[in-house]
């Protein structure tokens, strides 16, 4: 290895580790940032396992290295969606994916049919994919401008990347760790963990905002005094106005296909003003969740209502603007801890209602 190469992944790897040691220091009070720590952690990992001399090193230095390196598809899937999914909670499948990951990588270090391969590529391939739609399906609803913004410089960069990488194990023996190769892959490494760190670094100068859990426990109602840190101007406040008319009178998020492109042009504002309104005004992060919180606040008042024990729970909740069931049973249920039939007995005075 020459010295500009051990120069380069030095560097990546104290920039990584170092960014390990801050989110390891958050962690108690973020745990977005524990999956961060194990995301840099894996590419840490990676950084010195792709080093054209890693296989002269000893083995009990190899194992350690090489499993945290084969996880690291499984680390990626699990802190993009823990950093641009607020609802994101760590599932039993994850773990499951990432124990996957570091079986085959085991299995990888000594001799093994190419079918071990061909699964690690494509359960490789395929949680990479996994993360990548986590990152880009959320972001039109997304309403934190510069997490937004993220998004498609992590999905671009990271997908092409990974994709090289795996093409490359494939194409040329050795991978990008053969001796010709091994600088240039060290110069790319660096390259976009800088990127990513000055990426991370801006983004963590968002301002905080009302706690999740706090809007989570909350029906979501436009409060009549913009929150104290954020003082609104005057436009916003016309702005803020307008958006309370749409929604507290005209009840425009019955509409089940009400979205940021539609209430912007209800209110002739451009959409990263209405963005910016739900966002910095109220303290909200996601588009959909904010809608959701009108239409479940009006469901649950039509549930506890006995004059309406008769309606159909279906269609109470079609009526407050959900396309379908399912969705709306899976959001009562995380908002309220309660189904719909065992609400509308909780709050109704016993009235069993009627059934779906």
């Amino acid at each position: 290895m020459s010295t500009l190469e051990a120069a380069l992944r030095g560097g990546a790897v104290v920039i990584l580790l170092f960014r390990v040691a801050i989110a390891a220091r958050d962690a108690p009070r973020n745990p977005v940032s524990r999956y961060s720590a194990l995301l840099n952690l894996s590419i840490a990992a990676y950084v010195v396992e792709s080093a054209s001399g890693f296989g002269a090193l000893p083995l009990l230095l190899r194992i350690p290295v090489h499993l945290v390196s084969g996880g690291m598809p499984a680390a990626f899937w699990i802190a993009v969606s823990a950093i641009f999914v607020d609802e994101f909670r760590l599932r039993w499948y994850h773990s499951l994916g990432a124990l996957a990951l570091m079986g085959l990588a085991w299995i990888d270090m000594s001799r093994h049919p190419m079918s071990v391969d061909v699964a690690r590529t494509a359960l490789s391939v395929s949680l990479l994919l996994l993360g990548i739609w986590h990152v880009l399906s959320g972001r039109a609803a997304d309403l934190v401008e510069k997490r937004r913004r993220l998004r498609v410089w992590y999905a671009v960069v990271t997908v092409l990347y990974a994709l090289f990488i795996i093409a490359s194990d494939w194409l040329w023996p050795g991978g990008l760790s053969v001796s010709s190769l091994s600088l240039a892959n060290a110069a790319g490494l660096t390259a976009v963990i800088f990127l990513f760190a000055v990426l991370g670094t801006l983004a963590s100068t968002e301002p905080p905002l009302v706690p999740a859990p706090a809007l989570a426990s909350q029906p979501t109602v436009i409060s009549h005094d913009p929150p104290a840190a954020v003082p609104a101007t005057e436009p916003d406040a016309a702005e803020l106005a307008a958006l309370r008319r749409l929604l507290d009178h005209d009840k425009v998020f019955r509409e089940p296909d009400l979205s940021i492109a539609t209430l912007s042009r209800k209110l002739e504002i451009p959409e990263y003003r209405l963005r910016h309104l739900i966002n910095r005004q109220l303290g909200h992060r996601n588009f959909s969740a904010f809608v959701s919180g009108y239409r479940l606040a009006e469901v649950e008042a039509a549930l506890s209502d006995p004059t309406q024990a008769a309606v159909p729970i279906l269609t109470i909740a079609l009526d407050a603007g959900f396309g379908s069931i399912g969705p709306f049973n899976r959001a009562f249920k995380a908002h309220t801890g309660l189904t719909p039939s065992e609400y509308r007995r909780a709050r109704a005075g016993g009235v069993a209602g009627a059934e779906i």
